[in-house]
């Protein structure tokens, strides 16, 4: 049985508010079993955000285990080249907008640098690109793919070169100062340059109906904060960014979590430590399912992902 931490003095990690948090929820790692301990997830009644607490920052080569997804060196199962068509899709409008013949890029927590490389794909003018992440594991790769790389915190990076585009996809929810995270972005973008957010959204459909099963969402004990619009664009404005653009993107990922959790459960499915739930063979089919149903419903629902576009303020 899963063994609940104990906590005192929680403070939200958007707000900084203290006192304040009720549990929302209570989850623990069925996606890589790299603990059984079972984690309170608060909900901050100042700022509608959700965070775990305590935050297990000293225990990041446990909970982050070789097998993690954004560790993996091959970028060709079915579930990556979905991602990658959804991504180019996306990029290439918006990089329209980035004036400039000649575009640097920086990707926050970027592993090897494949979305950068989806980024070049979709606009020619990407000339620089920049990693920052702690795996120490992806430095060659990385640079064999073209990038520069700094093993670190986004924090503790220090450089004299200002970025056109900035990518935080599926990072602000894994800090444990947010804050400090976008102040450092600020300083690092160009004038007229753009900060794209990825991050999950617990006002949504699959949040409340899985909200005590384990929701995919919850990505336990990795995702440290979890936002609502409304908390996360109180945040940038915190951070002195504007919001140019905030709009909802599939969750599927996060439903198909939920589901084949929720068949382990019945005896249906099988998840091991050794192959955890993404690696599952019903993965992809499930995602690529989910990513078309929540297309359609996100036309008049909120779906369980966001994508933020941040500017510096005029």
């Amino acid at each position: 049985m899963a063994t609940p931490i104990s906590f005192t003095k929680p403070v939200c990690l958007c707000c900084g508010t203290s006192g304040t948090s009720a549990v929302w929820a209570q989850a623990t790692d069925l996606e890589y079993r790299t603990t059984n301990e079972l984690f309170n997830i608060l909900k901050c009644s100042t700022c509608g955000s959700m965070f775990i607490h305590p935050v297990p920052e000293d225990r990041l080569s446990e909970i982050y285990p070789s097998n993690y997804y954004s560790f993996a060196q091959s970028q060709d199962s079915l579930v990556h080249r979905i991602k990658t068509w959804l991504d180019k899709r996306y990029f290439r409008p918006l990089l329209k907008q980035v004036p400039g013949n000649s575009l640097s890029a920086l990707d926050v927590g970027g592993g090897a640098g494949w979305e950068l490389q989806v980024l070049k794909q979709a606009d020619n003018r990407i000339a620089f690109t920049q990693v920052v992440d702690l795996d120490v594991d992806a430095e060659k790769l990385a640079l064999a793919n073209g990038h520069q790389y700094f093993c670190g915190r986004i924090e503790d990076f220090t450089t004299d070169k200002k970025f056109d585009v900035i990518l935080m996809l599926n990072l602000i929810e894994h800090v444990a100062n947010p804050l400090a995270v976008l102040a450092q972005a600020r300083n690092l973008l160009s004038p007229s340059g753009i900060i794209l957010i990825k991050t999950p959204n617990i006002d949504s459909w699959d949040a409340r109906i899985f909200r005590n099963k384990n929701w995919g969402g919850f990505h336990c004990p990795r995702h440290w904060t979890l936002f609502t619009k409304e908390s996360l664009t109180g945040l940038v404005e915190k951070a002195d960014l504007k919001v140019v653009q905030a709009n909802y993107t599939q969750g599927a990922p996060f439903w198909t979590t939920s589901v084949l959790f929720a068949l382990e459960r019945l005896g249906w499915v099988s998840i091991t430590r050794e192959r955890p739930v993404v690696y599952h063979p019903f993965f992809g089919i499930l995602s690529a399912l989910f990513a078309g149903f929540d297309f359609i419903r996100g036309r008049f629902a909120k779906t369980s992902q966001m994508f933020f576009i941040l500017g510096n303020k005029n």
